[in-house]
């Protein structure tokens, strides 16, 4: 049985005000890259992408993929769609739709290790507060404290987008 958390228009308001905070932090900057972890993190990346590009006519943005396997990070590669080398010197904002333990996260951090950026950022749909690794969220759309054995579902389509608990 899933119970709505966030409706459809919930979830725009909560991305629109991430965006805000986003581009508060860094309205001095040239550009920021938003990194979405695949899948639904990148298509969240997109949504603040397109908001930020919105509010903030003096910075450039762009958007890389993240792709690894969530479930056996250790044996699979971690791999980004871009060059890592045109990261350096940028505002990394590294984006998923859930935190549960952060260990997607924490693994997906490991590309970004091997240059030399200006400043990283995490930005979170779904803090679900289970942490197991050192690892937080500076951009939150909502906080929720769950079971271990609850499942959070984000849907971001418009014909039954949301946020889910199962």
């Amino acid at each position: 049985m899933e119970n709505l958390i966030l409706t459809y228009q919930e979830v725009q308001q909560k991305i629109k005000r991430i965006a805000h905070e986003i581009y508060e932090k860094n309205y001095h900057e040239e550009e920021i890259v938003f990194a979405g972890i695949y899948e639904r993190g990148y298509q969240l990346a997109q949504l603040l992408e397109k908001e930020v590009d919105n509010i903030a006519k003096n910075i450039n943005t762009s958007l890389v993929k993240i792709s690894l396997d969530k479930y056996a990070p250790l044996q699979s590669e971690i791999e980004l769609d871009v060059d890592i080398k045109t990261l350096e010197n940028k505002i990394i904002i590294l984006v998923d739709d859930v935190l549960n333990t952060g260990r997607t996260l924490a693994y997906s951090l490991k590309p970004f290790l091997n240059c030399e950026i200006k400043q990283l950022h995490t930005a979170i749909l779904v803090d679900r507060n289970h942490p197991q690794f050192p690892i937080s969220a500076d951009f939150v759309g909502y906080s929720l404290s769950t079971t271990i054995q609850e499942h959070i579902l984000v849907d971001l389509s418009e014909d039954k987008g949301g946020v889910y608990l199962k």
